[in-house]
């Protein structure tokens, strides 16, 4: 089935409030800048203090401490990056364009590669048969047991926790963003050069400001963390035991966001730093919700009342689901395969 009647099956079968989330899909300026100045303020508040707490030789526990918040605050900005990726931050599209490149050089993230790769990921998301861009590899069980023993390996040591959010930040931001895909266009190779450029100048001027050491006794921890949260969070969007996968032929827009994005439920403290990603699924139904209004629009759209939600504890599952089992419909172990000796 072609993208375009994919796209004009899921119109005919969108369930009758689906057109009432259309009024949240509005940007608000005062909220907009708001969260600009409640997060970008304290962000490099932080920073500059334990600049000052390095240089004055101060227990590097307390700086451990103060880098995590400062981590939490870059997951934060992260967030408007991506909504500014969906055009959801700001009414004006070189309003977006602006926050984008700012937030995209604070996070390591060129801003137009990263729009392409994300939109990909919208548009294929649970479907089976467009896997690989701007997702986590995830192979199905047969495809597992077809596999080469090398591939098993490989696939193995890439799903490992220590791994994915171990060296998954590292790999992921300081290594893949620096590079553009062979499928990147002008644009998308331009902002990848410019975020990287102004990193380089970035580093060389705090370097010999304040001393490389203290620089990166600071960034060291604060992106180290800031990636693993962000990863793990785009990793239990997904990939959870009940999530939904379908070929191409039946793959449904409604179902991948209702069934295939998670509605992660945290604590207020952490909803607030995750700009409310956890209500996944809405973000998924209607990529141009800002951020801040994911949370009213779950509560006051009677439908969304009947999602499960996954919590911080029920979440840790998903650490130990690696293979999407067709016959069964959910994410399974390896450990499942145990019986067949050729795959332990």
């Amino acid at each position: 089935m072609s993208e375009n009647a994919t796209s004009a099956e899921s119109k005919k079968n969108q369930p009758g409030w689906y057109k009432e989330i259309s009024k949240y899909a509005q940007p608000d300026l005062k909220k907009s800048i708001w969260q600009l100045i409640n997060t970008f303020v304290p962000y490099f508040a932080l920073w500059i203090s334990m600049v000052y707490l390095v240089q004055r030789g101060t227990s590097y526990w307390i700086i451990l401490g103060l880098a995590t918040v400062t981590a939490l605050l870059h997951v934060r900005i992260f967030i408007f990056f991506h909504d500014a990726c969906h055009g959801s931050f700001f009414a004006s599209r070189r309003a977006n364009k602006i926050l984008g490149y700012v937030a995209g050089i604070v996070t390591f993230t060129p801003f137009e590669e990263w729009r392409r790769l994300h939109n990909i990921h919208h548009a294929t998301s649970g479907d089976l048969d467009r896997r690989g861009v701007g997702d986590i590899w995830t192979m199905t069980v047969e495809e597992y047991r077809a596999s080469s023993k090398i591939k098993r390996i490989a696939y193995r040591v890439f799903r490992n926790p220590l791994v994915m959010f171990g060296l998954g930040p590292v790999i992921l931001f300081l290594v893949s963003m620096r590079i553009p895909s062979k499928e990147s266009k002008k644009e998308e190779r331009r902002s990848v050069i410019i975020t990287n450029i102004a990193l380089i100048l970035i580093v060389l001027g705090l370097g010999f400001s304040i001393g490389f050491s203290v620089y990166f006794k600071i960034l060291i921890p604060v992106t180290f963390i800031a990636g693993a949260a962000g990863i793990w969070l785009f990793y239990v969007q997904h990939q959870f035991e009940d999530s939904y996968w379908s070929k191409n032929a039946d793959w449904d827009m409604i179902k991948s966001a209702l069934k295939g994005s998670s509605y992660y439920k945290l604590p207020k403290i952490l909803q607030w730093f995750t700009g409310n990603i956890g209500l996944h699924h809405i973000h998924h139904l209607r990529p141009r919700i800002p951020n801040y209004y994911l949370q009213s629009c779950n509560d006051n759209i009677p439908a969304f009342s009947e999602i499960k939600p996954l919590t911080i504890s029920t979440s840790l599952k998903s650490l130990w689901l690696d293979l999407w089992d067709e016959n069964k419909e959910k994410l399974v172990s390896f450990r499942s395969l145990r019986t067949d000796t050729n795959l332990c």
